[in-house]
């Protein structure tokens, strides 16, 4: 039995805490904020409660898996898991509105003929079917396997635009067509080009330069469902938090690291601001990994020859602006819980986002708006009332934090949504602008291509018994990806570093 430090309660830091409990050894978490759940935070006022990070969980399957291998009590039994149906409705920029299915190839293809005309919804499946080649050729080195060593064979797209030879095109070299190029030659209608770029503007990407390989997002969503945990996607971090307290983890909260400990070149505890050491034999970092090396004191946690944490040259992420909406009126019973409505320019939209001065955007353009109205009666305070969520993507505040263009933003904003919820200016009893950190930028699942600028750093670092894991490590961001990083994790310190993955 070991001991085990993890810096940091997020979801992927929890997850691999809760499996290397069960794994019989001691597991202490230390977490500098007042409370758990990383990126899955939540709102509450008057109420009324709002889901701060992703609204809905995509893959369950990651964390059905967690709570089998960590007890008796499967993941449906801690939280109340239901499908939404339909996934989503998308408001294109014409007026057109399309509600898709969930999970349902067939549903989507007769609901895209229906709104954008006949062969529409051929066209995405055809597009959607590639995808699925290129989810089959990475699913386990980007999901459920450590970073290979290797890892810039990762570099070349699987997507099969063009057909080529050998795993990830190694017969005739990397594809460098980005995904916004994909979508204007398979697409060529603005509105599903627009369905196809709004999900990588969800997960933070640049559509213009995210790598073809990046149409497994979509994919993913049609294929294995969108998920809505009653109480929100919070509750379901209350559950990690619990089952790893079941498990007997030991949490610490107000407690910041401020340093690795190392002995006899490795990892052997950390050291806290109020000057106590906590020993350990292993040290789980569940923090950005660009802060690691500073906690490390000089020692390079990774390789030249490794993924480096931080941004590529030339890189740009999105942030999230989130907007929470207490209205006065029940919630019709046909609301659609997720609406997509899409801007008139998304020229403008991505410039602003990707090309402009941090923090800023024309305030007068109106952003791509995700509005989540959820029928639960748990974020409302009576069936009189309805709590609303808008999200969308804006460009990551500067130093100086965010900026009063936010603000503006954010009425450009509830204007969109009116597409979504008629009249529902006049139902907004008081709003809540929750502007990004400083910095603070979506953290994006991995992906395959552009010669590796879309990979996470390795759990694995070069200083033994140090690991990082969560949402910036590989293999990414949003909360199935943190699960998975969490399992990788806990994997290599049960198995050892060799470890390859689960069979």
């Amino acid at each position: 039995m070991a001991r085990i430090a993890v810096i940091g309660a997020g979801m992927g830091a929890m997850a691999a805490a809760a499996r290397l409990a069960v794994a019989g050894h001691r597991v202490a978490v230390y977490e500098r904020g007042a409370t758990h759940g990383g990126a899955l935070g939540r709102y509450a006022r008057d109420g009324f409660t709002f889901d701060t990070g992703p609204g809905l969980l995509h893959l369950p399957a990651v964390y059905r898996d967690l709570f089998v291998k960590t007890g008796r009590e499967p993941l449906e039994s801690c939280v109340e898991l239901a499908q939404v149906d339909p996934a989503s409705r998308h408001v294109f920029a014409d007026g057109t509105s399309a509600p898709l299915p969930n999970a349902s190839r067939a549903g989507v293809i007769e609901a895209l003929d229906a709104a954008l005309g006949a062969g529409a919804g051929e066209r995405w499946s055809a597009l959607v079917g590639r995808a699925r080649e290129a989810w089959d050729a990475t699913r386990r080195p980007l999901l459920e396997e450590p970073l290979w060593p290797d890892w810039r064979v990762l570099g070349r797209d699987p997507y099969p635009a063009l057909r080529r030879r050998g795993l990830f095109g190694r017969g005739r070299g990397p594809t460098t067509a980005t995904l916004a190029e994909v979508a204007r030659r398979e697409l060529t209608d603005p509105r599903l080009i627009a369905l196809l770029e709004s999900h990588a503007l969800a997960y933070g990407f640049d559509p213009r330069s995210a790598p073809a390989g990046a149409a497994v997002l979509p994919y993913m969503e049609q294929t294995f469902g969108s998920w809505y945990p009653r109480g929100g996607m919070r509750a379901l971090a209350d559950a990690v938090h619990e089952r790893a307290l079941a498990r007997k983890v030991e949490f610490t909260f107000g407690a910041e690291v401020t340093g690795i400990v190392e002995k006899d070149g490795r990892a052997a505890g950390v050291e806290l601001a109020e000057g106590r050491v906590a020993e350990a034999e292993f040290v789980v970092a569940g923090i950005d990994p660009a802060r690691i090396a500073g906690l490390c004191r000089g020692r390079e946690p990774w390789g030249p020859d490794d993924v480096r944490p931080g941004p590529r040259p030339g890189d740009r992420a999105a942030a999230r602006l989130t907007v929470c909406l207490a209205l006065r009126g029940a919630r019709p019973q046909d609301a659609v819980h997720r609406t997509v409505v899409h801007t008139a320019d998304r020229g403008a939209e991505l410039a602003a986002v990707f090309g402009g001065a941090p923090g800023t955007r024309d305030a007068g353009a109106r952003p791509t708006v995700t509005v989540l109205r959820p029928d639960d009666a748990t974020t409302r305070p009576d069936a009189g009332h309805e709590a609303v969520t808008l999200t969308a993507a804006v460009a990551p505040p500067g130093p100086e934090g965010p900026t009063a263009a936010l603000t503006q933003v954010a009425d450009r904003m509830a204007e969109a949504a009116e597409a979504a919820v008629p009249g529902l200016r006049e139902r907004i009893l008081w709003r809540e602008v929750l502007p990004p950190a400083a910095g603070e930028s979506v953290p994006g699942p991995a992906l395959a291509g552009q010669q590796g600028r879309f990979l996470r750093p390795g759990n694995r670092t070069r200083i033994p018994g140090l690991y990082a894991v969560g949402g910036r490590s590989h293999p990414g961001g949003g909360p199935a990806h943190a699960g998975m990083s969490g399992a990788i994790v806990a994997g290599l310190i049960v198995n050892g570093d060799d470890w390859r993955g689960s069979t």
